[in-house]
């Protein structure tokens, strides 16, 4: 099925993909600069909560926006950023991957059950 409605958030994705991506990227580099490594090798914004960035009038997650920078993807509504670390602190785009919101909930039972392998990160 065809999905006819497009977010603004993907406009802006592909705005600043297709426009604004060697600026984008310097904005990665500077939050990732500003976290702190753990011995797991996530990078971890400071604060108690998930970072927001803003970039170009617009407010996302700071890993959903890394990712998508890095990656060079636009990500629709339906996709979501997975923590592979199961560390929702964690910025690290190696430890990012995108799925579906059942594979979120997924990798959610699964850590609660197994743990997480961190050699698989």
């Amino acid at each position: 099925m065809t999905r006819l409605i497009i977010e603004p958030t993907e406009c802006w994705l592909d705005d600043i993909i297709r426009n604004h991506h060697g600026e984008a990227l310097q904005r990665v580099s500077s939050l990732l600069q500003q976290a702190t490594g753990t011995p797991e090798g996530c990078r971890v914004t400071p604060g108690p909560s998930r970072r927001k960035v803003r970039f170009r009038g617009h407010q996302t997650r700071a890993y959903r926006f890394i990712y998508a920078i890095v990656n060079r993807q636009v990500l629709t509504f339906d996709e979501v950023v997975r923590h592979r670390c199961h560390n929702g602190l964690c910025i690290n785009p190696n430890h990012l991957e995108v799925g579906s919101r059942a594979d979120n909930k997924r990798d959610d039972w699964e850590a609660a059950a197994y743990g997480v392998d961190l050699e698989t990160l």
